[in-house]
């Protein structure tokens, strides 16, 4: 009884899991489009002799608040990580123990690479990795939530079609590594006095857009094929549309000068967009019954 309790709780669990993953990607960006990075500018405490912002911290109140609060939510987040865990040990889920305990472990090693970005006064390429870390999490957590109905078992998909689902997940990695590049050499630092990496952000941006043009060639091409499951049709078409409201999103802030409210979208926008190329992959590496995409 105990073991079915826990494997009805995956579901909710899971979710919560992955909603937490991608809200903390959107709140690191509100900190850095607020000018927040250094709100808190030691680590673990946020201001030397307190774990707490302080009355008239020279940050000053609101940077230090916001800074502390996406802080905070790292904590929120090993609540559903250790619960998600309990339920699949709980639960008899071995298939499931690697993923969810990378959730655990990998949101400590973000609090790490956190407490290495502030001390390293937000240095662009600590960002980055910050960044990159958690599109590894949201990858994981977007499988175990997936894969919660049952053991997973890996299907006979055509080669053709296999690689054509590692490309176009790979190609979006490599877009998303591509705007971090951008977004190292662009304006929105998390504090007025960081530097930015030495790039000219103009060929990194041209470079970004036309990564992403190839990507929605990519998916077009992939859509087409013949072989391609119901299902996984579903998830490109899906995939497609994000992409492009993401790409003209990206043009749209960029001719207007990377305004922040735009930027915080296009953020959330990636994360969105990453969930749906990973939720094809698994679509064409997994058997459809066997999981609740």
């Amino acid at each position: 009884m105990a073991s079915l309790r826990a494997a009805r709780a995956l579901k909710p669990l899971s979710l919560a899991l992955l909603v937490s993953q991608a809200a903390i990607v959107v709140t690191g960006g509100a900190v850095r489009l607020t000018g927040s990075g250094l709100g808190c500018p030691t680590w673990p405490e946020c201001t030397p002799g307190s774990y707490f912002p302080v009355e008239n911290q020279v940050e000053g109140t609101f940077h230090s608040w916001i800074e502390f609060g996406n802080r905070l939510l790292t904590f929120v987040l090993v609540i559903f990580a250790l619960a998600t865990l309990i339920a699949v040990l709980r639960s008899g889920r071995k298939d499931l123990r690697i993923l969810a305990s990378g959730q655990f472990l990998g949101i400590f090693g973000q609090g790490v690479l956190g407490g290495i970005t502030v001390l390293t006064d937000l240095n662009p390429l600590t960002v980055a990795s910050h960044f990159l870390l958690s599109i590894v999490l949201i990858a994981g957590a977007t499988s175990l939530h997936s894969r919660r109905k049952g053991p997973a078992a890996r299907k006979d998909a055509q080669k053709v079609i296999s690689r054509y689902s590692k490309i176009h997940v790979t190609w979006t990695a490599l877009v998303i590594v591509l705007g971090t590049v951008v977004t190292a050499a662009g304006p929105h630092a998390g504090d007025a006095d960081v530097p930015r990496l030495d790039v000219a952000m103009q060929d990194v941006a041209r470079m970004h857009s036309i990564s992403v043009i190839l990507l929605m060639l990519l998916t077009i091409a992939f859509y087409r094929r013949s072989e391609l499951t119901a299902l996984t049709k579903h998830h490109i078409g899906i995939f497609f549309l994000l992409s492009l409201a993401q790409g003209a999103l990206g043009y749209i802030q960029y001719f207007l000068g990377v305004p922040e409210l735009l930027v915080g979208l296009h953020i959330l926008g990636t994360t969105l967009v990453w969930i749906g190329a990973w939720r094809i992959w698994l679509s064409v590496q997994f058997r459809a019954k066997e999981m609740a995409l």
